[in-house]
């Protein structure tokens, strides 16, 4: 299950230079690769300790992390909704991801030139989400037109899209973003169809000076302020320590990011944070062959679980065996876990849960 965030934001707010910290930074952890699929593509493994400890209890021939994709999307600038500079190739490449990292900056350096001349988040933010948001209303008017047309007939479906898309170009020309408009299941099945820009899910990085990559400084706070009703993830994050970070092999990245206050690095919080943006959690396989995490969204059944390591899984699933990461732990094998009852027979209503171990057996 591949999950595409693109990094997005006006020109010379540090996008492309954290696109390449997280290229190199991987490149350095053997634990983490990081490989380039295009120029502005990359395939991230996210990072997951409960790998290795299974690793250790297991001993497998290999060990298989899941993965993100993160696309370095070309700088948006004011008329991108019309075609100005690159905004046809930036509004195509954006549709095509499932999950939107914004940055925005908040740095003040006399050397690194803002291309409206002065540093404002805030300012910055609302340039993006206007034209994502008018060429979302280009969109949403055509898609009007159509369903106007097919309501004349008495369609109940064109007569509902009419109703639920009069609301979301209100909503959108009250200046605010699709994603942040309550609807009911219907209404959002509706939506949801349009493949609207806006209705992505969205994270704000805030790039900042290494003085104010823990506390933040007076840019990130009006910034927070003024996204406080998004209900967005925020991250502080600085380009320039990420990229000495990058350069540092694992013991002197640890011996760092403890100096700097740090538990994680700014990277790791974003590829993290990345992969939970779209709901998503992790199962496992485990045996002498691999141990492996898999990914799939929060509320899968076991059958739909199945389906991403084969399909045939799915159509002839019969049941799982199931532990949990922290019951295989605290006993040491599956073995253990069968013995003290914590291995467990699963039937198709089962909801996979974060750190489920699963093995499936199913028809042919």
């Amino acid at each position: 299950m591949a999950l595409q965030a693109g990094i997005v934001g006006l020109p010379n707010v540090g996008k492309s230079t954290l696109f390449n910290c997280l290229s190199n930074a991987q490149a350095q952890s053997a634990n983490f690769p990081f490989c380039t699929i295009e120029p502005n593509v990359g395939t991230i493994t996210v990072p997951d300790e409960r790998l290795w400890k299974l690793e250790e209890l297991v001993k497998p021939e290999k060990v298989l992390p899941t993965t993100i994709e993160i696309v370095d999307i070309a700088g948006l600038v004011k008329g991108a909704s019309k075609g100005e500079g690159l905004g046809n190739q930036f509004l195509g490449n954006i549709r095509n991801t499932n999950a939107i990292i914004h940055v925005v900056r908040c740095f003040d350096d006399p050397n690194v030139v803002h291309v409206d001349g002065s540093v404002d988040p805030v300012r910055d933010k609302e340039i993006i989400d206007t034209e994502l948001q008018l060429k979302d209303l280009e969109s949403l008017e055509k898609s009007l037109e159509k369903a106007k047309k097919a309501a004349k007939s008495m369609d109940k479906l064109a007569m509902k899209q009419v109703e639920v898309i009069g609301k979301a170009i209100d909503h959108l020309e009250s200046g605010k973003s699709i994603r942040n408009l309550e609807l009911e299941s219907d209404e959002q099945e509706i939506v949801d169809g349009m493949q609207l820009i806006t209705a992505k899910p969205v994270m704000y990085v805030c790039n900042v000076d290494e003085a104010s990559v823990v506390t933040g400084n007076a840019h990130t706070k009006r910034f927070a302020d003024s996204v406080a009703d998004e209900h967005a993830e925020i991250l502080l994050i600085s380009a320039a320590i990420e990229a000495d970070i990058a350069t540092m092999d694992r013991d002197d990245q640890l011996m760092f990011l403890e100096e700097m206050g740090l538990q994680v690095s700014g990277v790791g919080r974003l590829i993290t944070s990345a992969y939970q943006l779209l709901n998503y959690i992790t199962y496992f396989t485990a045996g002498p062959k691999e141990v492996r995490a898999w990914t799939i969204t929060d509320g899968f059944k076991a059958p739909q679980a199945a389906g991403v390591i084969h399909t045939d899984f799915e159509k002839g699933f019969i049941r799982a065996e199931v532990m949990h990461f922290d019951d295989f732990v605290e006993h040491g094998s599956e073995a253990a876990c069968r013995e003290v009852g914590k291995l467990r027979i699963e039937g198709k209503e089962y909801l996979v849960k974060d750190g489920d171990i699963m093995h499936f057996r199913f028809n042919v």
